[in-house]
């Protein structure tokens, strides 16, 4: 799967500008793995700056690179539902991914811009860019509630979070991704996941079911949105 990624990665970088690949991969692992790969292919050169949506049919558990599974994961109730659990690149929590949950990633060159060369700066960039275009979209349907950047990476509505994001540094890349709760069964969650060990403050020991939200956009408005923020 992994040589399938790089071929798509390769075919995809014959032009200057960022490229934009609605890719879903038929498994979740080949998924999580074509992050990386992107990643990877833009560091060894074969590639630059990309970005990537995609949906998977399948509901799986996704832990970041320094979570523990059996911490952070009911693996008795995954295991009851036949529902893999994997570990991804990148850093941040435990998040459950599938239909109804839009995933992005994003590959940008850290030479382009000075606030992409660290940790703290590229949250900052990025995540207020992500915020403002989906803000847009949300007046744009009449509301009036304001789209908020809230811990270090997520994305808020009305102090409920629809989005989680996390970073992966290489020296002259990095992949950035994250997910949007748009249509998601969000009990499910509640069921696969206890509550994390490390929370945001804005949490304040909310469950899942009073800490979460799904956006009310559809899908194809989400992905135009993050085309036109990305100029992708």
């Amino acid at each position: 799967m992994v040589s399938i990624c790089g071929r798509l990665a390769y075919t995809m970088w014959r032009a200057d500008k960022m490229k934009y690949l609605d890719q879903t991969l038929a498994i979740p692992a080949e998924n999580i793995v074509c992050d990386e790969t992107l990643l990877g292919a833009a560091e060894r050169g074969d590639g630059e700056e990309v970005l990537r949506v995609w949906e998977s049919p399948e509901t799986f558990v996704v832990v970041g690179y320094g979570n523990r599974i059996e911490t952070e994961v009911n693996e008795a109730a995954c295991a009851v539902r036949n529902i893999p659990v994997l570990r991804r690149c990148s850093g941040g929590g435990t998040v459950v991914q599938g239909q109804g949950c839009l995933s992005y990633a994003l590959v940008l060159k850290i030479a382009d811009n000075a606030e992409l060369c660290n940790v703290t700066g590229a949250n900052r960039f990025i995540m207020e860019r992500n915020r403002a275009a989906i803000e847009a979209e949300v007046r744009g349907q009449g509301s009036g509630v304001r789209v908020e950047v809230q811990g270090h990476t997520d994305l808020t509505l009305a102090g409920l979070k629809f989005s989680g994001n996390s970073q992966r540094r290489r020296r002259n890349f990095i992949l950035f991704h994250g997910t949007f709760l748009l249509n998601f069964d969000l009990a499910l969650i509640s069921e696969l996941l206890p509550m994390p060990s490390r929370q945001p403050c804005y949490r304040e020991a909310r469950g899942h079911e009073k800490f979460l939200t799904n956006l009310p956009l559809p899908t194809m408005v989400v992905k135009a949105a993050l085309r036109r923020a990305w100029g992708a």
